[in-house]
């Protein structure tokens, strides 16, 4: 055979090990690409819906590209799609790319772990469910969720379930002079005053319909994610605002621990107005700071911030840090007396990271 017979095709070339190289560095650009928003994901498998609030409104199975293999994908991540997204059974789109996020709740394993475990993306407000008795709540938990939240440029939300087992008056002086707000909810047996949410499980409760109400009108139009330990009542007041049938679960009279009824982040579609959604996550024993940037916290406390811009570089805004402008504001006659509450609140809040919480949440 002549060597002329030959060419480049000719040459046997041993394939890669990885096996997953791209040829270039060069990717697509999916200019033809339809955007859809991430509601849940299911070991490997990303459920997105698409053409929201629209007649060609669809659900659509995708499998993540190649290159995407490494970058979290959450609930609430808006993804670019190619391949079958049609929504018919039995298909499998190809999520190829994720938007831009407008916000990111993120956590840390604790305090000091540097790698960041993604929440949910693109919400707008943190609902952080507590029950005022049976489990008792914890400061230390909703300190945390808190800052997260300003971190992250997201409103809180917080919701004391079962106050009418405990009057939540005195848990809720913590809280006093945040930029929070905060809802009550109680159980009820009455017909009159209650809403009915039954779980997938069987088990009932009664909520008040005047907290449901003031729930549905903070959250209306928006995207918001509900966090909170188990035993709390979280899923039930998830099933009251969406209509879903999510399980509930009971507490446990021994050891006061509520039992993990989600198992996955799942984003439902909340009441009737468009583009209204409400996340539901699983029961969220840890809340470490790790990634936390404090500078983040005073922006959400936006008097406070202006103020700081007169103290001296470095400023850790403590009481006993020399030439902190918030400590000589506070201390003069003609500050309103509501601004000392505001700036203690602050002041607990970056020093949360000191707390001594391994404990309570071993207690949970």
């Amino acid at each position: 055979m002549r060597y002329s017979d030959y060419d480049e095709s000719s040459v046997r070339v041993r394939p890669n090990k990885k096996g997953t190289r791209p040829r270039t560095k060069d990717r697509p650009a999916y200019d033809k690409a339809v955007i859809g928003r991430i509601i849940t994901v299911d070991r490997g498998r990303y459920t997105a819906i698409l053409d929201e609030d629209t007649a060609q409104e669809r659900i659509v199975i995708a499998a993540r590209a190649r290159e995407l293999r490494r970058q979290a994908i959450v609930p609430g991540d808006l993804v670019a799609l190619v391949g079958d997204t049609s929504g018919k059974p039995d298909t499998l789109a190809r999520l190829v790319r994720i938007q831009e996020r407008s916000t990111l709740l993120r956590r840390s394993a604790d305090d000091t772990d540097a790698t960041e475990r993604v929440v949910v993306a693109n919400v707008d407000k943190l609902v952080i469910v507590v029950a005022a008795a049976n489990p008792e709540p914890r400061t230390g938990f909703v300190d945390r969720a808190l800052v997260a939240a300003y971190d992250a440029g997201i409103s809180p939300v917080l919701c004391v379930t079962k106050a009418d087992v405990k009057d939540p008056a005195e848990f809720l002086k913590h809280y006093e002079g945040l930029p929070l707000e905060v809802v009550i909810s109680r159980t009820t047996d009455s017909e009159a005053t209650g809403v009915d949410a039954r779980g997938a499980d069987g088990s009932s409760a009664r909520l008040a319909v005047g907290a449901l109400d003031e729930l549905e009108e903070l959250l209306a139009g928006g995207v918001s994610v509900v966090i909170g330990h188990s035993g709390v009542g979280k899923s039930t007041l998830v099933n009251a605002l969406t209509g879903s049938t999510r399980a509930t679960g009971q507490v446990n009279s021994v050891t006061g621990r509520g039992r993990h009824t989600s198992s996955s982040a799942l984003a439902l579609r909340l009441g009737e107005a468009p583009g209204g959604w409400l996340i539901d996550t699983p029961g969220i024993r840890s809340f470490g700071l790790g990634l936390v940037d404090p500078d983040n916290i005073l922006g959400a406390f936006g008097e406070l911030a202006q103020i700081a811009t007169g103290c001296p570089r470095g400023c850790n805004h403590q009481a006993n840090a020399a030439g902190c402008a918030l400590e000589a504001w506070v201390q003069d006659p003609d500050t309103p007396p509501a601004a000392a509450s505001r700036l203690a609140s602050y002041r607990r809040l970056i020093t949360t990271e000191d707390l001594s919480h391994e404990k309570e949440l071993g207690a949970l």
